[in-house]
């Protein structure tokens, strides 16, 4: 187990300090007890937005009531979340208990360095209330390494006083679809080329794209984890998407049209559709008060549903020292009771679907899609060198999209260039 792989020296110089919020405990920052003889569990977690951050206090409050003899500190990381926390894990200075990302899960479950939670689960945790595919994300082996505490799906945002002009009476069921409705929806008023509207916003990111690759037979990686993107089923699946772009002229991506990311784009009426996750419905509802703007799934691909997924979980650190406490505070938080809490406002989606029945997301007339593709949805993650492999396809994929050269050359360049990395660091 080489553990120093994980980030470079200049990273473990520059990181090991992140920012500390004390949430709803007195006790002290370090040490099995408070000054009041309570077990203190140190918990970290990335910035949140003030709403954000006022639920999870709420939530810890909640917590804390019901179990008097613990204390929760818990440690905001601000800046380069996975960097500090794989320099605090190298140095045996991490918290009890901390978020992970599904993206991350594969890299942390095969060091050694997260605590098994199969043992402490008792049958009223209720297991399987989880979405499935939402669990499955943390696990590895046959364990299970951390519950989900929250996620989001991609759905389609569409606009609905440009639907309603175009003619159309409601979303586009398959891809198909989509790019027939994105024709309809596009407006070039002056015929410059250059629309006033285009029918869909695009995102270029694998994050974003992968998701295409299953129902074509394609694979993002191999089963030694190297990037196996460049088969003739990937470019199947995703040229159609290069071809909207290049030859319909329908689609763009947001720094086409001076936007920051889809969600802006679509709110300017840059775009009448975009593919978006949970993220997106209190940005518009903030930002964009006017818009009337409906969700749907994701359009089926060849006549199977698929969506992305990145949910989060809570983890526990394999080196803590008071572990029983940990796991009562996950236990909590991605219980019945604290998920209640602390998806209430829907910032956050639940990843138990009696919660989101309760709170009445299943049925949410906008949070609704988001929430149904959970049972089918791909988790973004593809083992250990996802960054590698990611990074190249970016690179890869956006001169494809801007035509400097073919798809299948420009993933075959991004797959070979991922696999030499990747063999060079290990």
């Amino acid at each position: 187990m080489n553990k120093k792989k994980w980030l470079s020296a200049t990273v473990i110089s520059s990181f090991l300090i992140g920012s500390i919020l004390t949430g709803c405990s007195s006790g002290e920052e370090s040490g099995s007890e408070s000054s009041n003889g309570k077990t203190v569990v140190e918990m970290s977690g990335w910035g949140a937005s003030p709403e954000e951050q006022e639920l999870l206090e709420e939530t810890l409050a909640s917590f804390e009531e019901e179990h008097p003899d613990i204390d929760v500190e818990f440690q905001t990381i601000s800046d380069q979340y996975m960097d500090v926390m794989k320099t605090r894990l190298i140095g045996g200075e991490a918290a009890d208990v901390f978020y992970l990302d599904a993206s991350e899960a594969p890299g942390l479950m095969s060091k050694g360095v997260l605590e098994p939670l199969d043992e402490y689960v008792t049958d009223d945790f209720d297991v399987d209330d989880f979405e499935q595919p939402l669990v499955d994300a943390f696990k590895q082996d046959g364990r299970t390494y951390g519950f989900p505490k929250d996620f989001s799906t991609l759905a389609l945002f569409y606009n609905k006083k440009a639907f309603k002009e175009a003619g159309l009476s409601g979303p586009p069921k398959t891809m198909e679809e989509l790019r027939e409705y994105a024709k309809k929806l596009t407006v070039d008023e002056d015929g410059d080329g250059k629309p006033e509207q285009y029918g869909l916003g695009l995102a270029k990111e694998l994050a974003r794209q992968f998701y295409k690759l299953d129902a074509y037979g394609a694979k993002l990686v191999d089963k030694d984890g190297n990037a196996a993107f460049a088969s003739n089923e990937a470019i199947e699946a995703l040229q159609p998407v290069v071809d909207q772009y290049r030859k319909d002229k329908t689609s763009a991506l947001p720094s086409d049209v001076g936007a920051g990311w889809g969600g802006e784009m679509f709110g300017q009426g840059e775009a009448a559709m975009v593919i978006e996750g949970n993220w997106a419905v209190p940005f518009l509802e903030n930002n964009f008060a006017d818009l009337e703007f409906g969700t749907a799934e994701v359009p089926m691909i060849k006549g199977e549903q698929a969506t992305a997924a990145f949910p989060v979980a809570y983890v526990m650190n394999k080196e803590s020292k008071k572990k029983d406490a940990a796991w009562e505070l996950i236990s909590y938080l991605t219980g019945k009771e604290g998920m209640k809490i602390w998806t209430s406002k829907g910032f956050a989606l639940p990843t138990r679907k009696s919660v989101a029945e309760e709170l009445g997301y299943a049925d949410d007339e906008i949070r609704g899609a988001l929430v149904e593709g959970a049972s089918y949805a791909q988790p973004w993650q593809a083992g250990e060198n996802l960054p590698t492999i990611s990074n190249n396809f970016d690179n890869q994929f956006t001169s494809a999209l801007l035509g400097e050269q073919p798809l299948e050359k420009a993933l075959k360049k991004a797959e070979d260039t991922a696999n030499q990395e990747i063999s060079a660091g290990n």
